[in-house]
């Protein structure tokens, strides 16, 4: 039988609900699903990330001291309150380290400036904290893949896990990755993760776009040898890709929800699946990339089997754009997750949003504000994120005081 969701072993016997909500391992499946969560539908969600790699929104610069790192951090907290936001989703392991004391892996190195050094405090424990303090949902985003953004093993830590398994990394675009198709990979970056959600009252468990990395021109990902010993019974490279990157997301899923059934399971992906001239299914959108072919990621059918629960498609072009308008992507997301019990949030460039942008629309503070209008036109949108919170707080031309003004006229709990 198909596996058909995490939140199926919740569809049970008021006993077996009572034992899952008590932490117990609940290895059951129900045999249809059972519509939303039971954290389903509680209130809308408004969420912004908070991107930690490579200094985006936090720490604002490597090498702060622990004291500064942490008012910056409260800083931002504050502004999502302030802009009537109750979710926050903060990048706590964005190259195979880690924001927190982590067993498995090495403090990240944009806390420091070197990586593996201690910094003093830990962001993680005390982003849940003081999030939750704030009556703010606090999800951990972690990224599973992405080793370092350079390709020499010799700059990482002593002992990181990649300087000991070289066989587990690619090189690819002068970046260093592991290899999704090596099973001990996936179960290792899964490890990794547990380390922080099995130690953190965290909310959700988030993932983003990159799973097989971005195409590179000219650029070849060699996965030859896992291909080799793995891949004889799938009809093309591309199947088994995505066989690996689906394996990753209904692992995580089945572990998540054995061991933190409270805790959502959230993907952020390219908005675009699949452009509907290579299928009828697909989006009447004329992207040069989509999940499925490119980066070997079949987000919609994480979404009709039911592993995650919610995803976050980040609809990062205007309204009438001439490729990917966002007036087509809301609706076909939409359609996607109708009946599957699987919330639909929209994933909103507000980084796109200055009044200096080469694109008239991204000048308009309105544009924004008409996004939210355009997509709750369809109930299955239940709410929107916005991308970064450095953005959030300094709404360069305003486009976030007007969504406020406009449609979060007063504060929404967590939800």
């Amino acid at each position: 039988m198909a596996y058909i969701g995490r939140r199926g072993l919740l569809a049970g016997a008021a006993g077996a609900l009572a034992a899952v909500t008590a932490g117990g391992a609940g290895t059951a499946r129900a045999t249809q699903r059972p519509g939303p969560s039971r954290k389903a539908a509680a209130a809308e969600f408004r969420g912004m990330w908070i991107a930690t790699v490579s200094n985006v929104d936090w720490p604002s610069e490597s090498g702060l001291s622990a004291q500064e790192q942490r008012a910056e951090l409260l800083g931002l907290l504050d502004s999502a309150v302030r802009r009537r936001l109750n979710v926050v989703i903060l990048q706590v392991r964005p190259a195979a380290d880690a924001l927190w004391p982590s067993k498995l892996e090495p403090w990240s190195q944009w806390l420091t400036g070197e990586q593996g050094v201690d910094p003093g405090w830990d962001p993680l424990g005390t982003a849940v904290t003081e999030a939750h303090a704030r009556g703010l949902e606090l999800h951990a985003w972690f990224n599973p893949y992405r080793v370092a953004n350079h390709t020499d093993l010799d700059l990482l830590a002593p002992g990181h896990p990649a300087r000991r398994n070289p066989e587990w990394t690619v090189e690819y675009g002068g970046k260093l990755f592991y290899n999704p198709g090596l099973p001990e990979v996936r179960l290792f970056v899964q490890d990794a993760m547990f380390d922080a959600i099995t130690r953190y009252a965290v909310d959700g468990v988030h993932w983003d776009d990159y799973f097989y990395p971005y195409p590179v021109e000219g650029e070849y990902f060699d996965d030859d040898g896992a291909y080799e010993e793995y891949g004889a019974d799938f009809d093309s490279r591309g199947d088994w890709r995505r066989h690996n990157t689906d394996t990753l997301v209904r692992e995580m899923s089945e572990r998540l929800c054995k061991a933190r059934p409270a805790a959502r399971f959230g993907v952020s992906p390219f908005a675009v699946w699949r452009n509907s001239d290579k299928d009828p299914t697909g989006s009447p959108t004329r992207a040069g990339l989509g999940t499925y072919d490119d980066l070997y990621a079949d987000t919609r059918k994480w979404v009709t089997q039911g592993w995650i629960d919610y995803v976050v498609p980040q609809a990062y072009w205007q309204i009438g754009h001439p490729t990917a308008d966002y007036a087509d992507i809301v609706p076909w997301w939409a359609r996607t997750v109708a009946g599957t019990g699987v919330e639909l949030y929209v994933g909103e460039a507000l980084y796109r949003c200055d009044a200096d942008s080469p694109t008239a629309a991204w000048r308009d503070p309105a544009e924004l504000s008409r996004h939210v209008s355009l997509a709750r036109r369809y109930p299955e949108v239940r709410g929107h994120s916005y991308f970064s919170a450095k953005q959030v707080a300094a709404d360069p031309n305003g486009a976030m005081a007007r969504v406020v003004a406009d449609h979060y006229p007063t504060a929404v709990p967590p939800r």
